[in-house]
């Protein structure tokens, strides 16, 4: 990837509904330009997908955390693929120091979420988990 690859991205992350054209003479760049590197950062899967944001007020209720998991030694791929196919688990991050994963993790009720917690925690290989329930979030 290139300045003008990055830029691109950059540009779609804030409007992803912006056309080809606007996007071209944004860059300085010839709109033919702009498709193909869509197409071949889609291709190459860099570009997974757009999507639409929603205002808080009609948002699908949710409950969202952050999990910080501790992982027996050698056994974080085994872990990690647990987790991968838990539809609860929206991402998954490595990390250093005293966490091996952070999860994050999304659920419609309270009940819904302690079951998640539970099932988690049941995973062969964790060890210990710390987990904060997210208050508020501010895009950027």
């Amino acid at each position: 990837m290139d300045d003008i690859d990055l830029k691109l991205i950059g540009l779609l992350r804030a409007d992803g509904r912006a056309t080809a054209l606007s996007l071209a003479r944004r860059l300085g760049v010839s709109r033919g330009t702009v498709q193909n590197r869509m197409g071949r950062l889609e291709r190459e899967r860099v570009i997974l997908g757009y999507t639409v944001r929603l205002a808080e007020a009609v948002e699908t209720p949710h409950i969202t955390a952050l999990m910080n998991i501790a992982v027996d030694s050698n056994r974080e791929d085994a872990v990690r693929l647990a987790l991968q196919t838990d539809p609860a688990v929206r991402v998954l991050h490595s990390t250093t120091g005293r966490w091996d994963l952070v999860a994050e993790l999304q659920a419609p009720t309270l009940p819904a979420f302690d079951r998640v917690l539970e099932r988690i925690r049941r995973v062969e290989g964790v060890a210990r988990t710390e987990t904060s329930i997210l208050l508020s979030s501010q895009p950027l």
